[in-house]
């Protein structure tokens, strides 16, 4: 039986192509969500542009006919803008305040209720990525569901960059003593993926174990390539940062991915990574650390002082690892080597759209604050011969429309785990501090 689903906007701001995600199903938006969206349209945001290309395709499916009489959508499915089912009558009972959010649920709660009259009942869903609205919904007895579409993984299965295997101690015998191993020598019934890191244990219990990683090819298990000798006076102090450290350092990854919670080493490992390539090595030409001030693209006029002084606020954190990695000792220190040294600089993402980035050495800080679309605009800027790594927590986000399933770092850890260009690693344990780890475990 075909089905009712009435949006609401923040479904079409997350993605403006959600009409067409319902099937053979009529798909209703409310007339308000018009104005909601009309009030958008001229941020400068990823919100912004995503009220400008739905107002755009709503404008050209008139050609279909007229939209609050319903017209037939290119595949499949219908769609119709809602005037007539409006009324407040059977809502004030329950919500009396005439707020945005309680006309759409109007909508959906009279669509609903005239569907119970008839004799062929079809259910009406609201959809909505506003958790209060949906269970606003589910109390006025309409039944509601988040939009999923979008969804890039469940975050259970989302590509960690490592795994554990129990083989015979006789398999880490052979990679001990040929430092090489066949991927197909382990009989897997998955595939691994290119520089996915492996760790061999003993099926037997004993303590004997291997760490390895995966070739560019998908085909071969081969030794670490990198000692474990301190970077900028940084060493790995667990297995996941030394697998992050390998990935870092590689010249021959241009992309990497770091995920993790607070703590778990994620900027300081990737910062003195950058250092060390760009002051040491001079292998890129600059040290480019950028985050989004968040969400991206919003307007910093309103604080008081200069660029500079304007982000600081934002930029604090990078300068918090820069000042412990240059062992400074005053306030303004880090200030004054960083403009000796000039090959550092500190951005908000805001600034580099629209730019291209040879030759450098570009970290992403806070990446699960990025839509799909920004981190596609920013990943497309890596000109030739740079480095980009993407840093964040998935579970973390500040962003009003995206989740840990759906936002712009988990995108690219999902879609470019299957090429030999890219590494990623989550980190797991927290190194900051033991009441750090507490905090993130137990908070």
């Amino acid at each position: 039986m075909k089905k009712i689903f009435v949006l609401d906007t923040n479904v079409l701001l997350q993605d403006p192509n959600a009409i067409y995600a319902f099937e053979d199903n009529e798909v209703v938006i409310p007339a308000i969500v018009l104005e909601e969206i009309d009030s958008k349209k001229r941020n400068a945001d990823e919100i912004g542009r995503n009220a400008r290309q739905f107002s755009r395709m709503l404008d050209g499916l008139r050609s279909g006919g007229r939209l609050f009489e319903g017209i037939e959508l290119p595949g499949g499915g219908r769609l119709k803008v809602e005037l007539n089912h409006r009324s407040f009558a059977k809502l004030q009972d329950a919500f009396a305040e005439v707020t945005n959010d309680n006309r759409i649920l109007a909508v959906a709660l009279n669509y609903h209720m005239e569907q119970q009259e008839k004799e062929t009942c079809r259910p009406v869903i609201m959809v909505s990525k506003d958790t209060l609205v949906r269970i606003k919904a589910d109390v006025l007895g309409v039944t509601a569901q988040d939009y999923l579409t979008d969804r890039i993984v469940n975050m259970p299965d989302m590509y960690m960059g490592y795994l554990t295997i129990h083989v015979h101690p006789g398999v880490i015998d052979e990679f001990y003593t040929y430092r090489l191993l066949s991927v197909n020598s382990l009989q897997l019934s998955y595939p691994l993926h290119p520089h996915e890191f492996v760790i061999l244990k003993d099926e037997m219990g004993t303590s004997k174990s291997a760490l390895l990683k995966v070739d560019a090819t998908g085909r071969k298990l081969e030794p670490l390539f990198l000692s474990n000798d301190p970077i900028w006076g940084i060493g790995a102090r667990n297995a996941q940062q030394r697998m992050a450290l390998e990935l870092l350092l590689n010249d021959e990854i241009p992309i990497v991915t770091l995920t993790g919670k607070a703590g778990t080493g994620k900027t300081l490992l990737t910062l003195a990574s950058g250092l060390m390539k760009v002051e040491d090595e001079r292998k890129y030409k600059k040290l480019l650390i950028a985050r989004p001030v968040v969400p991206m693209g919003k307007d910093i006029g309103y604080l008081p002082g200069e660029k500079e002084e304007k982000l600081r606020p934002w930029m604090q954190p990078i300068y918090d690892n820069l000042e412990f990695l240059f062992d400074t000792k005053k306030s303004g220190d880090i200030d004054k080597i960083l403009a000796g040294l000039g090959s550092i600089q500190v951005e908000a993402l805001t600034y580099i759209r629209g730019r291209s980035i040879p030759g450098q050495f570009i970290i992403i800080d806070e990446a699960q604050n990025l839509s799909k679309h920004e981190i596609k605009t920013i990943v497309s800027r890596v000109g030739e011969g740079s480095k980009i790594v993407l840093l964040g927590d998935p579970e973390q986000i500040d962003h009003p429309y995206l989740d840990a399933s759906s936002n712009g770092l988990t995108y690219v850890v999902e879609r470019f785990k299957d090429q030999s260009i890219s590494g990623h690693i989550t980190l797991e344990r927290g190194e900051r501090s033991h009441l750090a780890q507490l905090a993130a475990d137990l908070l």
